[in-house]
């Protein structure tokens, strides 16, 4: 498999996970917490770095690393959802107010805290496909693009 092949189907898989999450959104009115909006800004960050790569079609580590780095910091934010969603319920943080108004009301650090630790919301527990949750799932996919990218930027190229 080229390098090329390899990062667009990198490319395609994240673009396949942000459609799942669009269509959980807005088919099935599944509202994303904030953990949630960190983790699909992670997703689409991967991707991008993916199809750079196809289309640049040169420096194979570089990207791979980069992919692979940003896959796992989306697995951290995706493990500490998971984590959430297993406290027992009185160690839940209390829900924050909605994002619009942090947004309008917040300064950025303040905003950038309450997307990467999230809120009291984080911890429910919406759906559920084999005894996993949507944030465990996407957990998964990162790891499996991490490896995915860390494989095809650092394997041995065919001559």
């Amino acid at each position: 498999m080229t390098f090329r092949l390899g990062a667009l189907l990198g490319f395609l898989f994240c673009a396949a996970l942000l459609a799942v999450a669009a269509w959980f959104q807005f088919v099935e009115g599944l509202q994303p917490c904030p953990l949630c909006i960190s983790q699909r800004v992670m997703v689409l960050l991967v991707g991008l770095v993916f199809l750079v790569a196809a289309l640049h079609n040169r420096a194979p580590r570089l990207y791979g690393t980069l992919a692979g780095v940003l896959a796992l910091g989306g697995a951290a934010i995706s493990a500490r959802h998971v984590w959430l969603q297993n406290l027992p319920e009185d160690e839940v943080p209390a829900c924050g107010p909605g994002l619009g108004y942090v947004f309008k009301h917040f300064p950025l650090t303040e905003t950038l805290r309450l997307l990467l630790s999230g809120t009291g919301e984080c911890s429910e527990v919406l759906w559920t496909f084999l005894g996993l949750s949507i944030p465990a799932w996407t957990l998964l996919a990162f790891l499996g693009l991490a490896g995915w990218a860390l494989w095809l930027g650092w394997r041995r190229q065919a001559c």
